[in-house]
């Protein structure tokens, strides 16, 4: 299978991404979940012309004409039913957030009226028709479109929901993601390795990554033994819709996993990308439709191939649409002579509103520790060896 460039990469990830199934869940557990369903206001916003500042409520023909002088009704606090003005000599006094009484249009503050005996005298320079009043539907009309489907919900979506009374909503299904660590050279986290071994690394971090768009997550671990591969990930490819898979992907005798992929019924649309790091990486559809992401074994390549690829793919499946792209300036000159496409990892400085891309480049893709000092990795392209400061270029910033 020949070597794809990155631009061909995100087509055959883009054409072969499927929307993940619909589900229903109550407001309560809908934060941070994808909105699957268009949300209508259920009536005007506000329903009713709104009182937006303490005060008094007049009719401002009567002030137009000259009265000063107002006959107090009563006090309307917010929540009560309207009343209405007696007539034009007459004025109730409001509470923000409260219902225009009927037959006023106006309300002046009390900061601009005194209150003596019943009456309140208006001692404003300056009164305008309509002031402090949110008119009936100024925001929204009944039956306008609020949230439209792909949102992700935050706290100002959550609360359109209950606005509208939403008590339950519809969502994208999260999934299980299934996190393969290959490799004989692994320990467990909380195993002393040997001194030949390292303590796996790569499903935490992908765990973390995925951790807004999956349910769960589901550890294994397993040798570089091709009947050990089968074991894992032939249930696997039957059973999950999601499933990466680190290590096992290069051209070792012992990388079986595109084999064991193949075996198993997926279809490998490509692997090998020209990139640095992540060059191994493959990607495949599984008989039912799933995806995997089967990545290099080496810390910072698995890292940056889910940043780059994974995390987009999931986020169309998921209905949230395309990644919103990101650039940032170089903030300094870089040299890079493979005809590859090279991720950089950066730090991202924000001076006054413009990005500043801080080339971390590191000791190659097994120096995990430099990714805390990075936040980013900057898409240099292929085909050139010399990159100026003051250059903008595509951004992928990772938690």
């Amino acid at each position: 299978m020949a070597v794809i460039t990155v631009q061909q990469a995100d087509e055959l990830l883009a054409a072969s991404t499927a929307l993940w199934e619909i589900e229903e869940v109550p407001l309560s557990a809908a934060a941070g979940q994808v909105l699957r369903e268009p949300v209508r206001a259920d009536r005007d916003f506000p329903p009713f012309a709104r009182v937006s500042m303490d005060g008094i409520a007049i009719a401002y023909s009567a002030w137009a004409a000259g009265r000063r002088v107002f006959e107090v009704q009563g006090q309307m606090p917010a929540g009560a039913p309207p009343q209405p003005l007696r007539g034009p000599e007459a004025c109730w006094e409001v509470a923000t957030g409260g219902v225009l009484p009927e037959g006023a249009d106006t309300v002046v503050p009390y900061e601009q009226i005194t209150l003596a005996e019943g009456q309140a005298t208006v001692v404003a320079k300056e009164v305008r028709p309509r002031q402090n009043v949110h008119a009936q539907g100024k925001d929204r009309r009944a039956g306008d479109v609020l949230l439209e489907p792909g949102v992700v919900l935050g706290p100002a979506q959550i609360a359109l929901l209950a606005t509208v009374g939403h008590s339950r909503v519809r969502v994208t299904h999260r999934p299980t993601a299934v996190l393969v660590a290959t490799g004989d050279e692994l320990a467990d986290v909380e195993d002393t390795p040997l001194p030949w071994q390292i303590r796996l690394s790569n499903p935490w971090a992908i765990e973390a990554l995925l951790k807004p768009w999956v349910a769960s997550s589901l550890r294994l671990r397993c040798a570089d033994d091709v009947d050990a591969l089968r074991a894992v990930l032939l249930p696997a490819l039957r059973e999950h819709p999601l499933i990466f898979i680190t290590g096992g992907v290069s051209a070792g005798k012992r990388d079986a996993v595109p084999d064991v992929l193949r075996e198993g019924g997926a279809e490998v649309l490509f692997h090998k990308v020209t990139q640095r790091p992540g060059k191994p990486f493959l990607f495949a559809r599984t008989p039912q439709g799933g995806a995997v992401f089967a990545l290099p074994g080496n810390p910072v390549s698995a890292f940056m191939c889910t940043v780059r690829y994974a995390l987009p793919w999931v986020r169309r499946a998921s209905g949230a649409g395309e990644t919103p792209m990101s650039w940032a300036l170089l903030a300094e000159d870089l040299t890079f002579k493979p005809d590859l496409t090279w991720f950089v990892p950066v730090r991202v400085e924000n001076r006054q509103g413009v990005l500043w891309a801080h080339p971390q480049p590191g000791h190659g893709s097994g120096d995990l520790a430099n990714l805390h000092h990075a936040n980013a990795f900057l898409e240099l392209p292929r085909g050139r060896d010399s990159f100026e400061a003051g250059e903008a270029f595509p951004l992928w910033p990772y938690p």
